[in-house]
């Protein structure tokens, strides 16, 4: 046995649950530190240099690098969907008429489809009574068309609760899907005609919150109108 020597040690600084790719679902985890230690007898008695943190699951022990954390885990995934859903149907709905019947019926099919397989007329008239405060801050389709998360971030009614369900949602989800979202959101304001302008506004105003630019957003409305058209 050496008695003086150098050793590696970890402590740990944190926990939490994150989606091991090992393992193949969500896994608590132990976030650990480590240092090199001057030992003495197998007693670290003189820190020296850091050397990196990591992730470790606590069921299979795989050790990630600290960019795991910010994959969403399935029971975020599972929640993100619904709660950007709500917020994208309450905001068209509010936009246009929300006591019309096709429009409402498109809006429960989405909410259905986004795992709530039970929502019905019921749940979407108590949302939409909830969504006052919550609303989508509301702004000129001029603003609108250059509007971009970044230009949103700072704006303190950009954090109600709507649009952080839909920035939370976007983190998610990979091209093509932010457009098949919106497509969706937009066949609802369409559900009883063409969109007027506050309509066309919510859905750009949506488009940002999702990280599409004017120009997708612009793009996806287009086709998603004259899809409607043609039948």
């Amino acid at each position: 046995m050496s008695v003086i020597g150098i050793r590696f040690y970890f402590r740990t600084t944190g926990h939490g649950t994150v989606h091991c790719q090992r393992c193949g679902g969500d896994r608590p985890y132990q976030q650990c530190t480590g240092r090199r230690w001057i030992h003495m007898l197998q007693i670290p008695v003189i820190p020296l240099d850091r050397v990196g943190e990591h992730v470790q699951c606590r069921i299979c022990r795989t050790r990630y690098r600290l960019e795991v954390l910010r994959m969403p885990t399935v029971a975020a995934m599972q929640t993100a969907l619904p709660a950007g859903s709500l917020a994208a149907v309450t905001t068209m709905l509010r936009a246009g008429d929300p006591a019309s019947a096709p429009a409402r019926s498109r809006a429960i099919e989405m909410m259905q489809r986004a795992g709530l397989v039970d929502y019905d007329d019921a749940a979407l008239t108590a949302d939409l009574a909830a969504a006052g405060a919550a609303d989508l801050p509301a702004a000129a389709p001029a603003d609108l068309a250059a509007a971009a998360p970044a230009d949103l971030a700072g704006d303190p009614a950009a954090n109600a609760d709507g649009s952080m369900s839909l920035r939370t949602l976007a983190r998610q989800l990979i091209r093509p899907a932010p457009e098949w979202f919106l497509a969706d959101v937009v066949r609802i304001g369409l559900a009883d005609g063409p969109l007027s302008d506050e309509e066309r506004g919510a859905a750009r105003l949506i488009a940002a919150h999702l990280g599409m630019t004017s120009a997708q957003a612009h793009g996806v409305i287009w086709l998603t109108e004259e899809g409607a058209a043609a039948g």
